[in-house]
């Protein structure tokens, strides 16, 4: 499996893609790019803000939309990009496309797929720690599952100076993990997960000042803990849902 999985699309101040341009061109390695941008409403328009940022580095980009038979593009696809977007739109397209099974087949195969933000979210088990609000019901929260765990784009760390009361985006993971064992990766701004094969690494460099790490990961009856660099041990980690549903507290 070759996977390149982006936090976010775009850092502030930065172009499309722009921090993690030579990560993308290396993962792609010369393929053609069928773009999926149903995690937006605007496909057309989406489509072309990733061509506008790829095609002049001689990346080829195809919208899936526009394809007569989108099974069939993915089956032919060389690599898929899933944009970012809301993870529930997306996840209800692909359903009612019949895309997911093609995609887990071609990328078990070896298409490399590459995915940002809702995109990131579907290559784990499931969709449960999107940040995005539910604007469609998908038929399952069920994923495309190409990595065992969870994960937790655009994974931001709590400002001690805020006076905000609502929670954090620690303690609804850690609200996650009370009801599923399962072990979340959360992805600051401006990095990614990278998987080739058994080997998954930490790349890219967080964009919040305060943040000291890359990323985290979150598991049930431990603390949150700092990763970077190589996280293959991951790739081996078991999930199970509803462990904890009408439990006693």
């Amino acid at each position: 499996m070759q996977a390149l999985l982006l936090s976010n699309s775009t850092n502030h101040d930065s172009g499309y893609l722009a921090h993690a341009l030579d990560e993308v061109l290396d993962f792609l390695d010369g393929a053609e790019l069928t773009f999926v941008p149903y995690a937006l409403a605007d496909h057309e328009a989406y489509t072309r803000k990733v061509s506008d940022a790829l095609s002049p580095h001689g990346v080829t980009v195809t919208g899936l939309h526009t394809a007569s038979d989108p099974v069939a593009a993915v089956r032919e696809a060389q690599a898929v990009f899933v944009g970012g977007g809301n993870t529930f739109r997306l996840l209800a397209t692909l359903e009612s496309l019949g895309l997911l099974d093609p995609l887990r087949e071609r990328v078990a195969d070896g298409m490399p797929y590459m995915g940002a933000s809702a995109g990131t979210n579907i290559a784990g088990a499931t969709i449960r720690t999107t940040n995005d609000m539910p604007i469609v019901q998908p038929a399952s929260f069920e994923a495309l599952g190409l990595v065992p765990f969870q994960i937790n784009p655009h994974y931001l760390d709590a400002d001690p100076a805020s006076t905000h009361q609502g929670e954090t985006r620690e303690e609804r993971l850690l609200q996650f993990l009370e009801d599923n064992d399962a072990a979340v990766l959360g992805l600051r701004e401006g990095t990614w997960l990278r998987v080739d094969g058994a080997s998954a690494r930490i790349g890219g460099r967080a964009v919040q000042p305060s943040a000291p790490g890359p990323a985290l990961v979150f598991e049930r009856g431990s603390a949150p803990r700092e990763v970077s660099g190589d996280v293959s041990a991951l790739l081996a980690r078991a999930s199970r849902f509803d462990v904890g549903v009408g439990a006693a507290r």
